[in-house]
């Protein structure tokens, strides 16, 4: 094992930490999580995702970087009326299809006839209320915010993977320094996993667990195992997505969310820097698990710093943590000419969060997008 390979693990951790840790707060807020939920969410979703790279490595020898699904827990901040038990019911729900798509091949198929355009502008419209929060903030908090914007434009410039972290440091120290936020009293105490019985029901599945699906596949999945081939590497789909899919029906019975491939912070692991043989790279995924270990340990005491924080500081972060994806969401939304009005009418209906006999907006703004679509192309076709 080279010392070359802990620096790009360790940052891959960190990046993919801390720029997205206030969303997954505040999925775990609009589920109405308790604090000792909460906690076991972050334990439970850091070990699942240690497991799941240091076993796919190894078993593959390639080096596989997971993640836990952002625009997933997007998607869950953005739900409304749902509980606890009825969040981990999708989140067990959502794995197991994950899983099954790489079991079962006409369902990789099925998914596959989805519309790029139309799954990117369901994507576009679950990621832009929260980027819109982040003027709000920065009028609520501007000594704060301002400053944090500032800092993540520059630092984007040269290395727009470290942005949010960097603008999450100087939150921070801002925050404390300043005295917006006052340090609480720090101690460590030992994560617990906490058990939720699922609750299932039709607005759960509809309205979360199949979007969460979705998301999960088409803005997580796909690109990291594009992220893959582009290094070189034969990524392996079906192990992964297996993988992956039990992990997360499993760790979603504690409260966590699905994890999946990464893509962004993949690419810091996979580069000559890491090791001059390829055929050794692989080794990056045990050190990248061992420090989602350490992390996992030191949950408690991460969250206990950032719920002190102030919510305008926590909403900015989550806006600029967004700003990416949702800039990839809407270049794939509108790229193809074909589809641009359908992904339109997605997009509004996802954006708008209506609930319909207690389904999620994701779910009608798909619905809206297919139906649109199929009567675009019915309609061409009849033309023909």
């Amino acid at each position: 094992m080279r010392a070359s390979m802990i620096p790009p693990a360790l940052v891959a951790a960190l990046v993919g930490y801390g720029s997205t840790i206030a969303l997954l707060l505040s999925a775990a807020a609009a589920l109405g999580a308790t604090p000792v939920q909460t906690a076991s969410w972050v334990f439970m979703i850091c070990m699942a995702k240690a497991i799941g790279s240091a076993g796919l490595s190894a078993y593959a020898r390639v080096p596989i970087v997971l993640a836990w699904s952002t625009p997933g827990a997007a998607l869950i901040a953005a739900s409304t009326g749902l509980t606890m038990a009825q969040g981990v019911a999708a989140f067990v729900a959502a794995g197991l299809m994950v899983a099954a798509t790489g079991l079962i091949g006409p369902l990789g198929k099925l998914v596959a006839r989805i519309p790029d355009a139309i799954a990117a502008a369901m994507l576009g419209g679950v990621l832009l209320p929260f980027c819109l929060k982040g003027a709000a903030a920065a009028q609520g908090q501007p000594q704060i915010v301002l400053p944090m914007i500032a800092v993540f434009l520059l630092v984007r410039l040269r290395n727009p993977a470290l942005a949010v972290l960097a603008a999450l440091g100087l939150g921070l120290a801002l925050a404390f320094g300043a005295g917006f936020a006052h340090l609480p009293a720090l101690s460590l105490p030992h994560p617990a996993p906490v058990f939720v019985r699922p609750a299932f029901g039709w607005d759960g599945m509809l309205g979360l667990a199949l979007p969460l699906y979705l998301v999960t596949m088409a803005s997580q999945n796909l690109p990291g195992f594009a992220t893959l081939r582009s290094a070189g590497y034969t990524p392996p789909v079906r192990p992964a997505l297996i993988g992956t899919g039990l992990l997360s029906a499993v760790s979603g019975l504690f409260c966590a969310h699905p994890i999946s491939m990464a893509a962004i912070t993949a690419a810091i692991c996979l580069t000559e820097d890491t090791h001059p043989d390829r055929a050794q790279r692989w080794k990056v995924g045990l050190v990248y698990a061992g420090v989602w270990v350490c992390l996992a340990v030191f949950s408690p005491l991460i969250l206990t710093l950032l719920t002190a924080l102030p919510p305008d500081l926590m909403g900015a972060l989550v806006a600029l943590a967004l700003l990416g994806p949702l800039m990839g969401a809407l270049s794939g939304a509108y790229t193809p000419q074909t589809t641009r009005f359908a992904a339109t009418v997605t997009l509004t209906v996802t954006a708008s969060g209506v609930a319909v006999f207690g389904i999620g907006a994701a779910f009608w703004g798909l619905m809206a997008g297919l139906a649109v679509w199929g009567l675009e192309s019915a309609a061409q076709k009849a033309r023909a």
